[in-house]
């Protein structure tokens, strides 16, 4: 099957006019952003890992005033808890140096309620990361009409989604900004793989279609993942600096002229590894003196009782206000609308794909 077909297969099947797919970055995907992308012909999004059920309704309710477009949602399947108070204790003493803590965080939402309240919300699509949904909610969904995409980051992830039922697999290069999706935590670092020696792993070893998902920033990117077996792509990092994202300012300078070398594979925000770009605070727990960060959730509790106390006005580093995610293609993100790049992509993309079926 030819690569025109093939997306256009899965455009029908989704109701889309371009392969294309909208990221699902917790707090960066607002309402707005994935009806500009959605409208545009391809899949808005949102990652729901931080909301409550009520934040998801309303999100939903919101994207639905300004689009009748396709959209999904994504959450992360819970990781082990790993209650380890030495690594949380090392962690703890060493953002003391950034200020002065605030009080605990309110507990975060329940796995089983945002699930419950994606299924009432009835997207295209609910999305996982990080693991497999039960047979029993994969049922649930697939009986409602929602699809279930699947990230995986190996062929093995892949292997065992499909069997699970996933409709699709999002195959996840190193490149990609944000979390690495990886099943097992502990094994993000040993496990990487570029999305162009990746994805065709994936797609000749399962039978569902692929979507590409790392370091693709325009249409040379989605034709070479296209001609590589994926029937569409998923596009985070090049929508940082759309008006419609509205990421921080700060966030949004740290991407400018980024070199792809030069974006950092970190544990310091959550615990669990992403690729960052380079700030200050970042490059910090790298230093011989820092320890590692605490395991996921408890370094996202941390960070964010840090950042909501009182900064050290002494400090030599500030810790960031926000997450400054980015994928190895950050840097040729650019501030336009939201629907003019993955139009943009999607029109490049064809004048690079063979016409002939």
């Amino acid at each position: 099957m030819t690569a025109r077909r093939r997306a256009q297969e899965f455009c029908e099947a989704y109701g889309l006019s371009m392969p294309i797919l909208q990221a699902p970055m917790a707090g960066a995907c607002p309402p707005a952003a994935a009806a500009a992308v959605a409208d545009a012909g391809g899949m808005g999004a949102a990652g729901v890992v931080l909301d409550s059920p009520s934040r998801i309704a309303e999100w939903v309710d919101e994207f639905r005033s300004m689009s009748a477009g396709p959209f999904q949602l994504n959450v992360w399947i819970p990781d082990p808890l790993d209650d380890d108070p030495a690594k949380v204790s090392a962690a703890e003493e060493f953002l003391n140096r950034f200020g002065t803590p605030g009080p605990e965080q309110p507990p975060a939402p329940s796995f089983e309620e945002q699930c419950e309240a994606m299924l009432a919300a009835r997207p295209t699509v609910v999305s996982s990361i990080m693991g497999l949904f039960s047979p029993d909610y994969v049922d649930r969904l697939h009986a409602a009409g929602i699809a279930w995409f699947a990230c995986a980051t190996t062929l093995a992830e892949a292997r065992a989604a499909q069997e699970a039922g996933a409709d699709a697999i999002v195959a996840q290069g190193l490149e990609a900004g944000g979390h690495r999706g990886v099943f097992a935590a502990e094994t993000a670092e040993r496990t990487a793989v570029g999305l162009f020696a990746l994805l065709p792993h994936i797609v000749d070893g399962v039978d569902v279609p692929v979507i590409a998902t790392g370091g693709i920033a325009d249409g040379r990117g989605v034709a070479a993942a296209l001609t590589l077996g994926a029937s569409a792509v998923q596009v985070g990092s090049a929508l940082l600096r759309s008006p419609e994202t509205g990421i921080a300012e700060a966030w949004a300078a740290s991407l400018d002229g980024l070199e792809p070398e030069d974006t950092v594979a970190t544990r310091a925000y959550s615990g669990r590894l992403g690729r960052a770009a380079p700030t200050p605070y970042v490059r910090s727990w790298q230093a011989p003196d820092a320890p590692s960060p605490a395991p996921y959730p408890h370094q996202r509790r941390l960070v964010g009782r840090w950042r909501k106390g009182t900064p050290d006005a002494a400090a030599a580093v500030a810790l960031d206000r926000a997450n400054h995610w980015a994928g190895q293609a950050a840097g040729r993100a650019v501030a336009e609308p939201a629907a003019d790049i993955v139009t943009r992509m999607w029109s490049e993309a064809r004048s690079l794909l063979p016409d002939a079926e």
